[in-house]
């Protein structure tokens, strides 16, 4: 009962936090993604490491005919597509907006577990250097299980199948029958490069902007998008999440300089001309005294279209 109550929750009640609620209770929301060809699936949404109840580390996920696409593998992005509904033998590309740990933890677990669960056919990875070189380790650290299971289970040789490819600039990544990806680089110190991604697909265009302070680049690549998910930093919360983590002194002037301020958000949303604003890597992004109204209230002064604050499993 409480998931069709929860399928019939306005896009109102929704901003106003009710289906909020619900997601955390009862799984997945739904935000408009009835119908449309392309699903956009918000796995994870908390920005950094540190492992939350209610928030997964970074991780997003674009279905198109059936065809999986990953941006982003922070800690449990296998679980969360399951989660989600989505058959882990779909998975065919994967892509990487920068190596920090919320972003890349579970990059290789993804493979590996997608191809315990039948994944047969080739996946092509994308992100900054040095992916090749992760990869490799990644199948050498795993490399008596995978040998094991070949043997054992009678499955495909799995390196064979999985071929990475670096990125250092903006431009073109890719294309195929269904989605087109872009790329432009974002400033995110003292991590270089850090990229942003465009999917413009069938029926719309969806840009993650990956970790960036203020970027006048990701404003290019988004303008005129359908949705733009965002990271974001709540100010005035900052010196309470640095109170909370040991051993980092120099965190809130790193938090500062490489994250966009929930108001800043709304400025490149607004300058991009995107219908919908998705704030997403929230940071802080467990606690209590910050709403998701609080998230919208900063950011709408800059922004008049549509925002939404992501919650894990949330499909738009």
């Amino acid at each position: 009962m409480l998931a069709a109550m929860h399928d019939v929750v306005s896009r109102r009640k929704f901003l106003a936090g009710a289906a909020a609620s619900l997601a955390v209770a009862t799984g997945p929301a739904r935000a408009g993604g009835q119908g449309k060809r392309s699903r956009l699936i918000i796995l994870a949404t908390g920005g950094g490491p540190r492992p939350r109840k209610t928030r997964g580390s970074t991780a997003h996920a674009i279905v198109v005919d059936n065809v999986l696409y990953v941006i982003d593998c922070g800690n449990g992005v296998a679980r969360q597509l399951v989660q989600a509904g989505v058959p882990l033998p779909t998975l065919r590309h994967v892509f990487i907006t920068h190596h920090h740990s919320d972003h890349n933890a579970d990059y290789g677990n993804l493979i590996l577990l997608a191809w315990t669960t039948g994944l047969r056919g080739r996946v092509d990875t994308w992100g900054p250097p040095p992916l090749e070189k992760m990869t490799r380790l990644f199948f050498e650290l795993n490399a008596y299980d995978i040998d094991t299971r070949i043997a054992d289970e009678g499955r495909a040789p799995l390196v064979p199948l999985v071929h990475p490819h670096e990125i250092s600039q903006a431009g073109p990544v890719m294309q195929d029958e269904r989605v087109k990806v872009t790329a432009a680089v974002v400033d995110h110190p003292p991590v270089t490069p850090a990229l942003a991604f465009r999917f413009d697909c069938p029926d719309r265009a969806i840009v993650f902007s990956g970790d960036t302070n203020k970027s006048d680049n990701l404003i290019r690549l988004a303008k005129g998008a359908d949705v733009l998910v965002h990271e974001a930093l709540y100010l005035p919360a900052v010196d309470r999440l640095v109170a909370r983590v040991p051993q980092a002194a120099t965190l809130k002037q790193h938090l500062i300089d490489s994250h966009t301020s929930a108001e800043d958000v709304g400025r490149v949303a607004a300058a991009a001309g995107v219908k919908t604003l998705v704030i997403s890597h929230l940071v802080p992004a467990d606690d209590p005294l910050v709403t998701d109204q609080m998230w919208i209230d900063a950011a709408r002064p800059h922004f008049s279209g549509e925002i939404l604050v992501a919650h894990d499993g949330m499909e738009l």
